[in-house]
């Protein structure tokens, strides 16, 4: 829509057809009909047959290619066309990983995808931001991303961050009137607010104008294109072990090549040998393997209300020793409950409020009026304290949006977390009044006079006492306590931060947030493992440690601190002190950051949960960044690495749980691979060593490279989550994940492998010839492999675990079983698979030893490794 900041409110209005109810159902369908949805197209996604064909681009895969061709031309047309259709299952395999993958993790990025607030059909409602349309009414305040174009159609302070757009970091205090000058620069378009932008204060209503691509966003969207998803530590870990792997398994080819064409081998199949072998040996799918188990394992956590929106944040999960947690909603319900009020020196229980009450029901409707709130059968949005506030309202039947609409607020001063006030003017009769609501501590400063039945009197020194006690009172018993206060001013006054003074004070409404009840639980699972829980609030000492004592985190007083007496401390005091405080109240956002850094510098891996704007940088702080995603403002969720669907601090527990465990199964598929492989390259390295025949045909090397590189490892990756990993301590975050020990076991446990097999090779050898042995070597390495799955199931032994609880990996090996047998039993794929006829005594000896290695493993197992 062009120059909309040119025309008047009611002209677009108008001109879009918006009536006073919004936009209806059957007007929002067939607007999205003609402008689609609100969102930027993506460009450069790679097609189905992009990502087959990039399968194809690995250096050994053209090599084996190239072998292949040239063993077609030299007659050796059936093993070519096996290799050609190992090759292409391998892609089709690829494919299929990278579009679950992709499927997966474009599923989370719905998942945790912004919301708007909207007036649609006379109702405010939330709806994903995709779906706003042009014309919609749109809501904003302090923390929202705004989520399309749009002229401001109320304005309440409203300052907006639009350096996305402009580069300029100030914000911008918004108007609301009509600009009458023509091509008017971005930066100067007051009365518009923009796609992309930051509500950093106050709020809006603006009537939206433009979507999508139309958007000045959408205009300079190829900027966002370039944006690529980066990788994470353990895949560029992994990715530079599989470089540096390469290297010496293509040394072990040349070398056993050589060896081969020095013993009289014919050079192709010298050639081709050591080309399967590398392909075999290489665990080229180790770094897509890892990305499958972490985008199916973050799907599993979105499951659990833990949205991953970083795949890192998976990986830093397992290293957590720290979590600091915001109080409200996290650790409690988040379901305010008036429990009393406090008028003319009387505590008064909310369910025995007098209707006839002229002053209590003067405090409870300076509560509808002084919030935003609203609340109705089927959802409550808005603050939990102002919600409370409204449920109280139903006691002396006041509904919100009508008693708002018979005292219209003229304008207001929102709330501030460092003013820690709020205030509406209202015009209440033939009078305007400035409610004020708040902390006590900074509204009982500003009142010089008090209201009681008998009319207003002046503040004194006595009242001030009283009613401080009454404060500590509810303190002490965890309740919050908001206090009332107003004066009468002229309704042209537009009220601004220097009103706030010389006030009537009225009374006090306190509220109970009780903890949730799975939180005790989950502290003394924290603790257990060997995580410390730390509660941040905003909210009194006295309060917080009310909670904090009765859910577990706080043992003693001592170990409470407020947010000034952190101030007074250097950061090395802080250093010294931080692992004796479990609870930090009245804190500042600067405090948040010191915190966070003081337990990084003591060697912690540190979570934080946030909500505000204000959270943002603590979020960013820390190693993993925590947003609330009920409560959330679109700033602390686009900072965090993980959302929390529920802001439930029980469910960050679950993460931390099955982070530890996603990470137990990618150390499993990465034993069963390279445990594998290196039974392979020790067979071989041995049989060309010892002068003896070439164990492998390459087909037999491409078959058990496809066979048991992809499906079985997936399947561990798969494997059911232990709640014994939360019984151990955190792991260090710098401590590789192929440590000495891992690399030991994986050595032995290749190394049994490769013994067993090459004792089935000398058998065959001894008893058959070249070609039965070699079968009976490819039949034993590729069989002891799938059963070495159930080896890298875990540290304890399968029957400890629950042989049968892994269906995924009963799967893999079923199937690789069945096509195993095929191969060796259907005579007419003899020739093509290059084996030969065995008999029942073959079969034993074969199956005998493949699951010798299993066997013994199982028994070191069962002797040594005691379960947890």
């Amino acid at each position: 829509m062009k120059e909309v900041y040119k025309k008047s409110v009611e002209d677009i209005k108008e001109i879009l057809g918006v009536g006073s109810d919004g936009l209806s159902d059957a007007e929002v369908q067939k607007r999205r009909e003609e402008y689609g949805y609100n969102e930027l197209r993506e460009s450069g996604k790679k097609t189905v047959l992009q990502v087959f064909m990039e399968q194809f681009k690995d250096l050994l895969v053209i090599i084996l290619v190239g072998a292949a061709v040239i063993s077609m031309f030299l007659g050796n047309v059936e093993s070519a066309i096996v290799i050609f259709a190992v090759i292409i299952l391998n892609a089709i395999l690829g494919t299929v990983q990278h579009i679950k993958a992709e499927q997966s993790l474009n599923s989370l990025k719905a998942l945790s995808s912004p919301v708007a607030r909207v007036f649609r059909n006379g109702s405010k409602i939330e709806i994903p931001s995709r779906e706003v349309v042009v014309g919609d009414i749109l809501f904003l305040e302090a923390g929202d991303y705004v989520s399309a174009d749009g002229r401001i159609i109320e304005n309440y302070s409203i300052q907006v961050n639009e350096s996305s757009l402009t580069g300029e970091s100030e914000s911008v205090v918004k108007e609301l009137y009509t600009i009458e000058a023509s091509n008017v620069p971005i930066g100067d378009r007051k009365n518009m607010i923009f796609a992309g932008s930051l509500v950093t204060y106050g709020r809006a209503e603006m009537i939206v104008t433009d979507i999508g691509m139309s958007t000045e966003l959408g205009k300079v969207a190829t900027l966002l294109e370039t944006t690529k998803e980066k990788k994470t530590p353990l895949q560029v870990s992994l990715d530079d072990f599989g470089k540096k792997l390469a290297m010496v398994i293509l040394a072990i080819c040349i070398l056993v090549f050589s060896l081969n064409i020095y013993r009289g081998y014919v050079l192709i199949d010298s050639f081709m040998f050591a080309v399967a072998l590398a392909v075999a040996a290489i665990p080229e799918a180790l770094s897509s393997i890892v990305t499958i188990v972490l985008a199916l394992g973050t799907q599993k956590m979105s499951k659990q209300n833990a949205i991953i929106r970083k795949l890192q944040a998976v990986e830093s999960l397992g290293s957590v020793s720290v979590i600091c947690s915001d109080k409200t909603g996290t650790l409690t319900q988040n379901k305010m409950t008036v429990k009393n009020i406090y008028v003319e020196d009387e505590i008064i229980d909310s369910n025995k409020l007098e209707i006839n009450n002229k002053l209590q029901e003067k405090l409870v409707l300076m509560g509808l009026l002084c919030s935003d709130a609203i609340s109705d059968e089927e959802k409550e949005i808005g603050d939990p304290t102002e919600v409370a506030l409204i449920n109280l309202g139903r006691i002396y039947e006041l509904k919100e949006l009508s008693i708002r609409e018979k005292y219209s607020r003229l304008n207001e001063i929102p709330f501030d977390s460092d003013r820690k006030l709020m205030s509406t003017l209202n015009k209440i009769g033939d009078k305007a009044s400035m409610i004020t609501k708040g902390a006590l501590d900074v509204l009982i400063d500003r009142c010089t006079s008090i209201e009681s039945t008998e009319g207003i009197r002046e503040f004194t020194q006595e009242d001030r006492e009283k009613i401080e006690k009454v404060n500590e009172e509810f303190s002490k018993v965890g309740l919050r306590v908001l206090a009332f206060a107003y004066k009468e001013v002229d309704e042209n006054t537009v009220i601004t931060l220097e009103d706030e003074k010389e006030l009537t004070f009225v009374g006090l409404i306190s509220m109970m947030d009780p903890p949730r009840e799975e939180s005790a639980k989950a502290v003394e699972a924290c603790i257990s493992a060997g995580i410390k829980p730390v509660m941040i609030t905003g909210d009194h000492k006295i309060t917080a440690s009310a909670i904090a004592k009765e859910i577990g985190i706080l043992k003693d007083e001592s170990e409470a601190m407020e947010g000034y007496e952190l101030d007074m401390l250097s950061d090395e005091e802080l250093k010294e002190k931080v692992e004796k405080i479990s609870v930090y109240a009245r804190v500042s956002p600067e405090n948040k950051i010191r915190i966070v850094r003081a337990w990084q510098d003591k060697g912690n891996v540190v979570a934080m949960t946030g909500d505000g704007v204000n959270d943002a940088p603590a979020l960013k702080q820390s190693d993993i960044g925590i947003a609330m995603g009920i409560t959330g403002t679109e700033v602390a969720k686009d900072a965090a690495a993980m959302v929390l669907t529920d802001d439930n601090f029980a469910t960050i527990v679950k993460a931390v749980s099955n982070g530890r465990n996603i990470y137990e199964n990618i150390k499993n598929s990465i034993r069963f691979l390279l445990s594998g492989n290196t039974a392979g390259i020790i067979a071989v390295l041995y049989a060309s060593l010892a002068a003896l025949p070439i164990p492998f045909a390459p087909v037999h090397l491409l078959f058990i490279n496809l066979l048991t590189d992809s499906l079985p490892a997936i399947a561990l990756g798969l494997e059911p989550h232990k709640a014994s990993v939360m019984k151990e301590k955190p792991r260090d975050i710098n401590s590789p994940i192929l440590s000495k020990s891992l690399g030991t076991e994986i050595f032995i446990e290749g190394f049994i492998i490769a013994v067993c097999t090459m004792i089935a090779f000398r058998i065959g050898l001894f008893y058959d010839g070249n070609k039965v042995a070699s079968t009976m070597a490819f039949a034993t390495l590729c069989l002891s492999r799938l059963v070495h799955g159930f080896n890298c199931r875990g540290k304890e032994s399968v029957f400890k675990i629950g042989l049968f609880t892994n269906k995924y990996l009963w799967l893999a090996f079923g199937l690789g079983l069945a096509l195993l047998n095929i191969v060796l039993l259907v005579k007419p794929l003899g020739g093509i698979f290059q084996v030969e006829p065995l008999t029942i005594h073959n079969l034993k000896i074969i199956y005998g030893l493949s699951i010798l290695p299993f066997i013994l493993v199982q028994i070191y197992k069962l002797i040594f490794i005691k379960a947890k």
